[in-house]
């Protein structure tokens, strides 16, 4: 996925949570533009071996997945990954209204901090916009804060986008 001078690679970190979808509309009226390419992340903590080819791509992560196969459940199952409707709904209008040149999906299993930074080190984003569950301070130092790890780890400009509900 090598970037040519001016291609501008969108990163969207996604757990189909309302904080994602909230993320995810920022990133569509704030960010993307025509001729941008659009990478979903997602991360998986813990793979079912059994239900998904997780064995396959665990140190690596899967394939770019197009978003088109990716809203088939039979593809999103084959890689263990259970998005919601809505989401998925609202990727695809996105990526149509704002004449995405590619949107692609790479599944990732394990921690999700270190998976999203991985993944920003081994692909050209631009940027990575992220939402954030809005944890208070004493749950963010017990539970630690995975948008508080990206922004002080990733290699690239990342964007936090707090959900009105958080």
């Amino acid at each position: 996925m090598a970037s040519a001078e001016g291609e501008r690679w969108v990163g969207l970190a996604t757990d189909f949570s309302e904080g994602s979808r909230a993320a995810l509309r920022w990133a569509a009226d704030n960010l993307l533009r025509s001729g941008d390419h659009m990478l979903l992340l997602h991360v998986i903590k813990e793979p079912d071996y059994e239900q998904s080819e997780a064995i396959l791509w665990e140190s690596t992560g899967s394939p770019l997945i197009p978003l088109s196969e990716f809203s088939d459940p039979l593809i999103a199952k084959k890689y263990g990954a259970k998005p919601d409707a809505e989401t998925l709904d609202l990727l695809n209008t996105v990526a149509k209204q704002k004449e995405v040149v590619m949107a692609v999906v790479k599944v990732l299993w394990g921690d999700p901090r270190e998976k999203l930074c991985q993944a920003i080190s081994e692909t050209p984003l631009s940027c990575l916009v992220i939402g954030s569950r809005g944890l208070g301070k004493l749950k963010r130092v017990l539970l630690g804060s995975v948008s508080d790890y990206v922004v002080n780890n990733a290699t690239c400009p990342v964007t936090v986008v707090k959900s009105h509900d958080g």
